[in-house]
């Protein structure tokens, strides 16, 4: 089984917002939430461990297909430790399926929805506000910019219009909870979401004088 301090030499150049913290964090909740849900506990260990192995150094070009790339790495790693095919292919699913916006996989066993919801717990929330800003100033994007009657409408920006972090708060923060999978993973998001929409409306009313 990998452990924490194996794990934490995979992301030692990992961006700030992919890095070992992050992976520490998803860990210590996707045990919270396999424990609530009755999930194999080793499957979700290996899987938070690994999940974002690839794709996430810094200045990496690959993070769209990063579950992907995750997903190969750990079937070395599992392989080399010598666990059965059959769980191997457990931990990949998990992996393969934990991104937000990619769907060809839908999490399809209690451990992958563990994972997927794990992960995107910890886009809302005080720690969810800390990241989308470090993000934005990571790509050279404002961390407010009025979004466009476009965006607003269809989530598509107008030429050069930039995708600020109140852009990606409105793309897809906003909808997290409602794409949780598992109900000790929507009570928690409660509580969250209520925290980073009230971040962004405060910054939007100051950003306009009105507060």
């Amino acid at each position: 089984m990998p452990t924490l301090e194996q794990a934490r030499q995979w992301y030692s150049d990992a961006d700030p917002v992919h890095d070992f913290a992050h992976i520490q964090r998803v860990y210590a909740m996707a045990e919270r939430l396999a424990a609530a849900e009755g999930a194999d506990l080793e499957i979700v260990r290996a899987a938070a461990l690994l999940h974002d192995a690839e794709g996430s150094r810094a200045g990496s070009s690959a993070r769209a297909g990063h579950h992907l790339a995750s997903a190969d790495f750990a079937a070395e790693v599992l392989s080399a430790e010598g666990w059965a095919a059959d769980r191997i292919a457990a931990v990949q699913h998990c992996i393969r399926a934990h991104r937000f916006r990619d769907n060809r996989e839908p999490p399809a066993t209690p451990e992958a929805r563990v994972i997927f919801d794990a992960d995107k717990l910890d886009v809302i929330g005080a720690v969810g506000v800390a990241r989308v800003i470090a993000y934005a100033v990571k790509v050279g994007q404002p961390v407010f910019a009025p979004p466009s009657a476009r965006f607003l409408a269809s989530g598509e920006p107008e030429p050069d219009e930039p995708h600020s972090a109140y852009h990606e708060f409105l793309f897809k923060l906003s909808r997290i909870r409602e794409r949780l999978f598992t109900p000790a993973a929507r009570q928690i998001a409660e509580e969250r979401h209520d925290y980073i929409a009230g971040f962004f409306e405060r910054l939007q009313q100051e950003m306009a004088a009105e507060r």
